[in-house]
């Protein structure tokens, strides 16, 4: 049994590693650029909200400012980046909730298209799970800090991290709530997501109830005037 459960783990990393990997290797480049920007992002004054010590990664400001702050400096580089949110009602099986990422488009080789690019700023995080037992945990510290790529790899590790996930709360007898589970989690990057401009009235009202009035006016309508290469 124990070189069953063994062998069963030994693939689980394997096929995450592959996963990782080609993640990694596509649109490298592109990765780069954004994480700087999120970098530059946090080395600013961001956040000047009552919440801004109400976040999971970061003690500098809450990451509803933080993400707001990427998005500007996205659009004032002459890229194309939104808020994006994604909703679902109360059913029987889930409850009912939103979460919001950032959506960035991207030019392909030999594409006329730009495809949409995910920009999630705690990805790590939402795979967090207290008591988890040890092969998990290895699994979330591979796990990048901010996932910048196409969901066609977003799926997949989150699907690998959803098992794993299960595999651990069953080793350790406790209960897998439901938003644990794969079809939930995916349902926050999901591809019918609301999208919205900063320049919004009502969003703005929605990501800064608490900010003081000083903030500086959000630039997320700015027209892109350079393309993202997503194949580099």
């Amino acid at each position: 049994m124990l070189k069953i459960e063994y062998r069963i783990q030994s693939e689980i990393r394997v096929a995450f590693q592959e996963i990782l990997e080609r993640y990694m290797l596509i649109g490298s480049k592109l990765r780069q650029e954004v994480n700087g920007i999120i970098e530059e992002a946090k080395e600013t004054e961001f956040c000047s909200c009552i919440n801004q010590y109400q976040t999971l990664s970061f003690d500098i400001g809450c990451i509803n400012c933080l993400r707001k702050r990427v998005i500007n400096l996205l659009c004032h580089k002459g890229l194309k980046a939104t808020l994006c949110v994604s909703k679902w009602k109360h059913t029987k099986n889930y409850p009912a909730g939103s979460h919001e990422y950032i959506e960035v488009m991207a030019s392909t080789q030999g594409r006329k298209k730009q495809i949409p690019l995910v920009i999630e700023l705690e990805f790590r995080d939402q795979f967090e799970i207290a008591k988890a037992c040890d092969e998990y945990m290895k699994l979330v510290d591979k796990l990048p800090l901010c996932y910048v790529g196409k969901t066609e790899y977003l799926n997949p590790i989150v699907g690998v991290m959803c098992d794993a996930a299960k595999r651990s709360m069953e080793e350790k007898k406790l209960h897998m709530g439901p938003w644990r589970k794969r079809s939930f989690m995916q349902m926050k990057w999901s591809g019918t997501s609301e999208r919205r401009s900063l320049n919004d009235e009502p969003l703005r009202q929605l990501l800064h109830q608490s900010c003081s009035k000083s903030s500086k006016p959000a630039a997320a309508g700015i027209i892109s005037k350079r393309k993202l290469d997503a194949s580099c």
